[in-house]
């Protein structure tokens, strides 16, 4: 196995070129490339976000004293959908504001606040110039039905409702 010798900033410029480019000093690159060491981004390591949201978890309680047992399942499936830009810094930093801001010992989604600036490439943004709460609902129902193709148990599971629950919605809304 060979080390690459390619080592990226925290711009994901290759420093090699900009060396090249007269853009970074060649004395200093040849100071810090002792060693690469490539891990990839939290988005392709989704086993891992358990684990670390569970370490902050304990953390964040200890230093703010307070005692959130746990995250809800609901959570914790909000948190694998996260594309997380920020990685495990991010991560860090919803569990934070989260434990710091729930009066509940379990966190649950919506507990977490991700902007909608965030979502996945292929995803559109749900658009929030107006705050109708039903035609946010519908919106956001419409769109997950469409995600599970018209599955009617997927989209209450993702929707965090039972299927009656969202049965009476689409009757209401005429979906």
């Amino acid at each position: 196995m060979s080390i690459d010798t390619r080592l990226i900033c925290a711009t994901n410029l290759p420093l090699y070129e900009m060396v090249k480019e007269n853009r970074f000093r060649q004395d200093l690159l040849y100071r810090i490339n002792t060693i690469e060491v490539e891990i990839p981004p939290l988005r392709d390591r989704l086993e891992d976000i358990p684990l670390l949201a569970n370490h902050f978890l304990k953390h964040y309680n200890v230093k703010y004293g307070k005692s959130v047992s746990k995250i809800g399942d609901g959570a914790m499936t909000r948190l694998h959908k996260h594309p997380w830009p920020g990685n495990i810094r991010e991560l860090q930093h919803s569990l934070e504001r989260a434990i710091i801001l729930s009066n509940s010992s379990v966190l649950q989604p919506e507990d977490f606040n991700f902007s909608a600036t965030t979502t996945k490439e292929n995803d559109q943004p749900l658009n929030l110039d107006h705050y109708n709460l039903e035609d946010v609902e519908k919106l956001l129902i419409r769109k997950v039905l469409k995600k599970y193709n018209g599955n009617i148990t997927q989209a209450a599971a993702e929707l965090g409702l039972t299927r009656s629950s969202l049965y009476r919605r689409l009757e209401k809304y005429g979906l």
